[in-house]
């Protein structure tokens, strides 16, 4: 069973849910496209994910990409895929109209994204980076480079990677190695290794435009030192660049996406951004990245989710309780195959909801004429786009296997597909920066130098989106609150004990997730509250989801009052003694 796209899912949580069309149509960007058009965007794009990305996923896994003498070979068919989909204008679809691009918001980008993610997540690493790549040297880089590469990055006719990672340095790119050496024609000389580099080299475009995080001689230790290198595979002249591709690494999943060492021998490359900047420069590529990496999570549950709910409905198995028929049930009647098939799908849909929102969010951000809209819109971005990397790769991935369990023994071979899901999601919960990063992030840097007031705020405008006189929103409201004094309570901790919050920031991420879902569900429920479809995942995500809440809230309390009580105990004797 291939991966099957559903617009009408989507269109229903972007426009009724959310009003999307009327917001991005407030902006002179996007004033000329409203919800027919969008609807007629994703249908096309729902078509050519399930006609020509999905069928490819399975033989893209098994037969996986070949190393052969420094070159690598795609899966069959995933080259002549690319092709197709770099024509249709897909790779373009949000990038500026000047560009090549179709001037589209970033939302309805998302929305196809996350589809061919679940359709094939492999063959989806391939253009994934295209996006922060063309924003990166959109808003860093030179006329010059932006007249040569802009264009091609935009149409998708090259491809782009992001070379950070370094044997011994991972998270830590303040170890980056790789050198730079300035030459007299403005270029440089790139010297060094980079692994982990997501199709470092294929066979699917004529050129690869690396962006590569290095050192500049003389440049200082740790991350204020390092600097962004533009260097293409091909250089402008047509000569092959000094790049080789080592080796590709055998992996747990992604076998249709190869992930490369590279080297570097004196290769050419030209500065994106000013020298010791890299970080800023590369950021608007990870940034870009990391929601995207959030909607692999979503996409990939909802792939496993749809397998697993057409085997239950056509499994039979013993009796199901209170069944009235005589003989066996189908298993999507056991209560117990009933709940996790409803959780995952609460966690699906309310997860997307807050992924279309940021999606919004993105384009206020950049195109709101109003000061204060751009200045909400970017602080939404900058606090929830952590929180959906982390919470929802790590659902897609416990997720996925909940759904493989619905299979039985059945799910733990090859032949129903489903463990290829478990072994796909992985990886995203460790690529584009762990989830324990983004938890750090979160809390140290976003919500802990304001003592809470960034978080504060977005929590108050979701409740004024809220009715309180509805249960559901009521709770949200309340859930809410617990988060606007929780980043206070753990700002007093830290200050007796700067460990506590990278103790917490799992629990503390965890916890703002829960809350932002209670909110997203009070929205879906506020418009469709008897329909079958969405009324019984909204009951499995108020049961068996949101008590996780307190559990992950009384943990940062209890930690942030014993931190508070040990704290007061030991100063308690030097201020007797005073």
């Amino acid at each position: 069973m291939d991966y099957a796209p559903r617009p009408d899912d989507s269109l229903f949580l972007i426009d009724t849910v959310l009003g999307g069309s009327a917001q991005w149509q407030a902006l002179p960007a996007f004033a000329e496209t409203d919800a027919a058009l969008a609807r007629q965007v994703l249908e096309e794009a729902g078509k050519f994910v399930a006609e020509v990305i999905a069928p490819l996923n399975r033989s893209g896994d098994e037969i996986g990409c070949r190393f052969e003498a420094g070159a690598v070979l795609s899966p069959p068919g995933f080259k002549e895929a690319y092709q197709a989909f770099r024509h249709a204008g897909w790779p373009a679809l949000s990038a500026a109209v000047e560009d090549g691009g179709q001037g589209l918001p970033a939302v309805l980008e998302a929305v196809l994204y996350e589809w061919l993610s679940a359709a094939n997540h492999g063959w989806t690493m391939a253009p994934g980076l295209l996006h922060g790549a063309y924003e990166c040297l959109k808003h860093h880089g030179s006329e010059e480079l932006k007249a040569r590469y802009l264009g091609k990055i935009a149409t998708g006719e090259w491809l782009a990677t992001m070379a950070l990672t370094e044997a011994h340095a991972g998270s830590d790119l303040g170890r980056v190695r790789t050198r730079a050496t300035p030459q007299a024609d403005g270029s440089v000389r790139l010297t060094g290794g980079k692994i982990f580099i997501s199709g470092g080299e294929h066979d699917l475009t004529d050129n690869i435009v690396h962006l590569v995080l290095c050192r500049l001689p003389d440049a200082p230790e740790g991350p204020k030192g390092l600097s962004l290198v533009l260097a293409p595979k091909v250089l402008p002249d047509g000569t092959r660049n000094a790049i080789h591709c080592e080796r590709i690494e055998e992996k747990m999943g992604l076998h249709g996406s190869p992930t490369c060492v590279l080297r570097f021998d004196e290769a050419t490359g030209w500065r994106v951004g000013e020298p010791g900047k890299g970080l800023n420069a590369m950021f608007v590529m990870m940034n870009a990245a990391r929601l995207h990496v959030a909607l692999q999570g979503i996409g990939l549950l909802d792939a496993a989710w749809q397998k697993a709910e057409a085997y239950a409905r056509e499994r039979q198995q013993m009796r199901a309780p209170g069944a009235t028929g005589p003989g066996p049930s189908y298993i999507a009647e056991h209560p117990v195959i009933a709940r996790i098939l409803d959780t995952q799908r609460a966690w699906i849909d309310g997860a997307r909801l807050l992924a279309y929102r940021t999606g919004v969010q993105l384009d206020l951000a950049r195109h709101a004429q109003d000061p204060k809209a751009r200045e909400r819109a970017q602080r939404w971005c900058a606090l929830v786009t952590p929180v959906l990397k982390a919470a929802c790769t790590q659902q897609g991935f416990e997720g996925a296997s909940a759904c493989l369990q619905v299979f039985g023994g059945h799910g733990y071979v090859r032949e129903w597909g489903i463990e290829q899901h478990v072994r796909d999601a992985r990886v995203a919960m460790i690529y584009e920066g762990t989830n324990e990063i983004q938890a750090i992030d979160l809390l140290v840097r976003k919500v802990l130098p304001d003592s809470g007031a960034a978080l504060s705020a977005v929590a108050l405008e979701l409740r004024d989106e809220l009715d309180a006189s509805r249960e559901a929103d009521a709770d949200a409201q309340r859930r809410l609150a617990q988060l606007r004094y929780l980043g206070t309570s753990v700002a007093m901790a830290a200050q007796a004990d700067p460990r506590l919050p990278c103790e917490v920031a799992d629990d503390f991420l965890r916890a703002v997730m829960l809350g932002l879902m209670a909110w997203a569900w009070a929205r879906i429920e506020g418009v469709a509250a008897d329909e079958l479809r969405w009324s019984r995942p909204a009951t499995a995500f108020r049961r068996w989801a949101l008590p996780e809440f307190e559990m992950r809230l009384g943990m940062v309390k209890r930690a942030a009052e014993g931190t508070l009580s040990a704290h007061a105990e030991k100063t308690r004797p030097v201020l007797a003694r005073q």
